[in-house]
């Protein structure tokens, strides 16, 4: 399936892997390189803002102190159902009217990016039924061969181990994360029956993400739901 590709996306799928800042903001719209710099450089004042209230020695202590700047800032910032995108969540995170920053995959985004500017290793987390059956993402901290759980939907979600015992918990990388903003914005287009555009956004997913069922399973639907019945069950058929 040929994708679609501004020119910025283009680099995005000809590198392995990824830069987490710059493809989160391309796969989140940003569209020239005017744009995508004004929001890099969003990025470098928050982390102005925030580097002098990190601790200088101990890692873990300063991924907690970033965990804890988030929410000190904003109180109320996860949104059940809110806004995904970095661009969305990096506006609201330096607007001070704004209460709410975004979803579990917004703030997951946020706090991956930022602690990766202050030398901290994140991945992140997807599990496909979480809180009453939603799909969920978190980060996890890597230190010492060992992580540490990062649900940036709770305000005490720093070490936070309701999730250890999941056995459908799948580690993505950078590539996984990025991916799943496509996926939003498939799961969005689709939701406003704009199928073939859906199909794009799921496909740049799965580009990036092989492995990504859910997008293949999103895609094969609004494939069938066009007649392109022997394209879905390929799609189907990637399910295990």
């Amino acid at each position: 399936m040929e994708l679609k590709l501004s020119p910025l996306e283009k680099k995005l799928f000809q590198g392995d892997k990824p830069d987490l800042a710059h493809g989160a903001l391309i796969a989140s719209g940003v569209r020239n390189r005017g744009e995508l710099d004004a929001y890099l450089d969003m990025i470098e004042v928050l982390c102005q803002g925030i580097e002098p209230e990190l601790p200088s020695g101990d890692y873990i202590e300063r991924a907690k102190a970033l965990f804890d700047w988030l929410w000190e800032s904003k109180p109320h910032r996860y949104e059940f159902r809110g806004d995904f995108r970095l661009t969305h969540v990096l506006e609201s995170q330096l607007d001070p009217g704004a209460k709410r920053v975004g979803n579990c995959l917004g703030l997951t985004l946020l706090y991956n990016v930022l602690a990766g500017r202050f030398g901290l290793s994140t991945r992140s987390v997807y599990l496909d039924e979480a809180h009453g059956g939603e799909s969920h993402v978190f980060s996890i901290l890597y230190i010492d061969g060992s992580t540490i759980d990062i649900d940036n939907i709770y305000p005490i979600g720093f070490d936070y181990r309701e999730h250890l015992g999941d056995p459908l918990r799948v580690t993505w990388d950078d590539a996984g994360l990025i991916a799943d903003i496509y996926h939003s914005t498939g799961w969005a287009l689709h939701e406003d029956d704009r199928l073939n555009d859906a199909i794009q956004s799921y496909s740049k997913a799965i580009r990036l993400n092989p492995e990504y069922e859910k997008a293949y399973l999103n895609r094969g639907i609004a494939l069938s739901m066009l007649g392109r019945e022997e394209e879905a069950m390929r799609d189907f058929e990637q399910q295990v």
